[in-house]
């Protein structure tokens, strides 16, 4: 008898295996990318963060109208931003150049959806003077963002999303309090608290 056919079946055979190989690897790759996002979600930078929200709260509450008020905070999102994204540049490079493209991808794009429709509605609402309920968006949109953009990291980062969620909709619905207080208390605090806790546990 021929090995051909033999042979034949064996090569058919391989090409199954190495389809299982590649998929092996692709899932050996995703994992250690979201590896990569859970470490590399920056607690320092978040507690940084909550000082400059403390400072800017002092700031707005100065402020001598509504406009100088919500320029204010949109200075202050600006700086959070470039804190935020250089302490968790600088964090992630632990996990290696090879895995940073990929957890930035995971975190960013689920983050950047609520803030870009917070970006849209602040345009909506400044100019009809409903600056009252900003707070309460603010919080909510970036608490949703920061629950969504870190379901593959530490527990904490999830947590932090959800209180501020929580703490945006008890400022749109509570008559209690002022605008400052609240931004103080959701943008200040709860970053010092989780920032704290995340830094502690994992990693810095």
């Amino acid at each position: 008898m021929s090995p051909l056919p033999t042979l034949r079946r064996r090569h058919r055979r391989a090409v199954p295996l190495e389809r299982h190989a590649v998929d092996d690897l692709r899932f050996i790759r995703d994992t250690m990318e979201r590896a990569a996002l859970l470490t590399a979600f920056p607690g320092w930078g978040v507690v940084v963060v909550g000082l400059t929200a403390i400072a800017a709260a002092m700031l707005a509450a100065r402020a001598p109208n509504p406009t100088a008020w919500v320029g204010t905070w949109l200075v202050e999102a600006v700086l959070a931003m470039a804190i935020g994204g250089a302490s968790m540049a600088f964090k992630s490079r632990r996990a290696g150049p090879q895995f940073q493209n990929g957890a930035w991808r995971r975190f960013a794009v689920p983050f950047s959806l609520p803030i870009a429709a917070g970006a849209l509605l602040t345009a909506r609402l400044v100019p009809a003077g409903l600056t009252r309920d900003l707070p309460g968006m603010w919080m909510l949109l970036y608490g949703a963002g920061i629950a969504a953009g870190g379901a593959f990291s530490v527990a904490p980062v999830r947590v932090m999303g959800f209180a501020f969620m929580a703490l945006g909709a008890a400022a749109l619905f509570v008559p209690a309090g002022t605008p400052d207080a609240w931004m103080a208390g959701g943008f200040g605090v709860l970053h010092l608290a989780f920032g704290g806790w995340i830094a502690r546990r994992h990693g810095g």
